[in-house]
């Protein structure tokens, strides 16, 4: 995590609930966020994420629940009282007014003197690399400038917090991808206590320093991207965050078991959960040919023939049904030299799952 700034304060949610009727959008969420953290808030759509955000940010008002901000309560506090910066999906620029004066805005309303508003807006356009644009009409950006002027908007009055709400949908892959970095290097350099919605799992891993995982207005899981991505509590974090396939799995006497084995894990063999799944990341399995397969292998082997291979440029997929019926998606990075003796649909294979890389998570329903 970044060091946080001077000014950066921690934030509190406790038993936070929204409710519509009888939709309860947000339920009994309870968390805290470091100061200077950058947190994400992902989800499906409807998950509750954006809801709980304009919550923080003091557009909804909670049905019941606590919201503090560096201790202080601020559940009843109005929106421009809260010292928040916001970054709207559409960046709600004034088409009539120009970069400079849209950077500007907020510090107009706060009546700060014209010499000092114009060497914020000049350090503010540098910071998001854009010096120069001040005279620019907002029309005359592309998607991404457009999105740094919102930025600098949103940080230019020196918030306590930065909120931003899935900034980064309108752009297209490459520039979205260009801007999850900048977006990052940018919070490193300001240390400012940052949450953002995204459905993106992708954006939520590059960016975050923590996620947290919404699924029906609860709150599933959160945790730092390396232990969301390699310890989902559930198959739906399995699920949602990177591929998986799953195996379900039978308590035996030796442990849990799939087919006529049982399965080796790192450490002893867990058995929490009433309903264990057997979690294969698609780029954790190894795949061979049956007769080059090691059964005395340090890790677990699954029989199954090769259904379809799909060409992905970097990486080619393939589709494996285990002897059991299960199917089963193995990604294998495209080196040209491996391609030649690489399986092809219909072949007998092997596929090697590693003692480390064995995970087991809770099923669904």
């Amino acid at each position: 995590m970044a060091q946080p700034s001077t000014t950066a304060l921690p934030v509190q949610l406790q038993s936070l609930s929204k409710f519509y009727g009888a939709v309860h959008a947000v339920e009994d969420v309870s968390f805290d966020i470091k100061a200077g953290e950058f947190l994400t808030l992902l989800g499906p759509s409807g998950s509750g994420k954006t809801t709980l955000l304009m919550m923080i940010a003091g557009f909804n008002r909670p049905t019941k629940g606590s919201i503090r901000i560096g201790g202080q309560e601020i559940v009843h506090l109005p929106p421009h009282k809260r010292n928040i910066g916001m970054v709207f999906q559409n960046y709600a620029l004034f088409p009539h007014m120009s970069v400079g004066e849209n950077i500007a805005y907020p510090l107009r309303l706060r009546k700060i003197g014209r010499a000092e508003v114009e060497d914020r807006v000049r350090k503010a356009l540098d910071l998001v690399q854009l010096g120069g644009y001040a005279d620019r009409r907002t029309s005359e950006l592309s998607g991404g400038q457009r999105q740094r002027v919102a930025l600098a908007r949103a940080i230019i009055f020196e918030p306590r917090i930065l909120l931003m709400d899935e900034p980064l949908s309108a752009l297209d892959k490459q520039l979205r991808e260009t801007m999850q970095i900048e977006i990052r290097k940018l919070h490193d350099r300001l240390g400012m206590t940052t949450i953002s919605v995204t459905h993106d799992q992708r954006e939520a891993l590059t960016m975050s320093d923590r996620i947290a995982v919404f699924s029906k207005g609860r709150l599933a899981q959160v945790a730092t991207p390396t232990c969301l991505y390699d310890q989902p509590q559930s198959q739906f974090i399995a699920e949602f965050i990177g591929e998986s396939s799953f195996l379900p799995l039978r308590k035996a006497s030796g442990g849990l078991a799939y087919g006529g084995q049982v399965i080796q894990f790192a450490e002893t063999s867990p058995d929490t959960f009433d309903k264990p799944m057997l979690m294969l990341r698609p780029e954790r399995l190894h795949l061979c040919a049956l007769e080059e397969a090691n059964k005395g292998a340090d890790g677990n082997i699954f029989d199954g023939q090769v259904q379809t291979v799909v060409f992905q440029g970097d990486s080619l997929l393939y589709e494996v049904v285990l002897s059991e019926g299960h199917r089963v998606v193995v990604r294998v990075p495209n080196r040209s030299d491996d391609l030649r003796r690489m399986p092809q649909a219909g072949n007998r294979v092997a596929l090697r799952l590693d003692r480390a890389d064995t995970r087991i998570v809770r099923a669904e329903g």
